[in-house]
């Protein structure tokens, strides 16, 4: 019987995603105003997330399950540090590996909407980061307004990617991805969407803070201002 674990998403060069052209300068905004330091890149593919988080003056450490993908990440970058492991695994491990030096913050970009068992991604970014650390989190935005650009638009298909082995599986709002996080030890604290315009975003990336698991939600959501070069979704009754 065939393991449905995808293990091999077909990394063959250190080039970037088309995601890293728009999800990139939001996550490297982002960390910088949270002032953070050390930054573990969760799900970092090839490598190439990591290798701009770097060259930002970022100390980066990259995990992926792939272990083609590490192996170009090692290979293109080998002055920064790449483990092959998973989300299931234990992150204790990790942080001995790395000196028992937890986190600042823990990126995924692109990666939640790939599992079969999402909630396994926070619990292990909990684990990784120090107390007061952050996650952020982007993938696909899905709300009212985008959604129904695709139905006009028959799009769907191609935005399902139902014939690529690996694919997207999970499709997010920002009310589910909320709830993601704030049912495994975070408190959502911001939300930004990138690329595209206001509403019809590619991409949505939420930043949540490590807290208790009692203590979620208790945070307010900061709204960037309608002048950022990333605007926010102010409809926070979108699907």
């Amino acid at each position: 019987m065939t393991d449905p674990v995808v293990l091999d998403y077909g990394w063959s060069t250190s080039a970037g995603p088309e995601s890293c052209g728009y999800v990139t300068p939001v996550v490297l905004a982002t960390l910088k105003n949270l002032g953070a330091k050390r930054v573990l890149d969760l799900g970092c593919g090839n490598g190439q997330l990591c290798a701009l988080l770097g060259a930002a003056g970022f100390d980066s450490v990259g995990v992926d399950a792939d272990r083609g993908g590490v192996a170009i990440a090692r290979a293109a970058y080998p002055h920064i540090h790449f483990h092959h492991c998973g989300i299931d695994s234990d992150p204790r491990q990790l942080l001995s590996a790395e000196g028992d030096r937890p986190f600042d913050a823990v990126v995924s970009t692109e990666v939640v909407e790939h599992l079969f068992s999402p909630h396994l991604l926070p619990r292990y970014a909990h684990g990784a980061l120090r107390d007061g650390g952050h996650l952020l989190l982007s993938t696909p935005y899905h709300g009212y307004l985008k959604n129904l650009m695709l139905s006009v638009f028959d799009k769907w298909d191609h935005h399902h990617t139902a014939l690529w082995h690996g694919g997207h599986i999970k499709f997010w709002s920002r009310r589910t991805l909320s709830n993601l996080l704030e049912s495994n030890g975070f408190a959502v604290t911001e939300f930004r969407g990138a690329g595209r315009l206001p509403l019809l975003w590619k991409s949505m990336i939420l930043t949540a803070s490590r807290v208790a698991p009692a203590e979620a939600r208790r945070l307010p959501v900061r709204r960037v201002a309608a002048n950022d070069s990333f605007t926010h979704d102010s409809s926070a009754h979108m699907p």
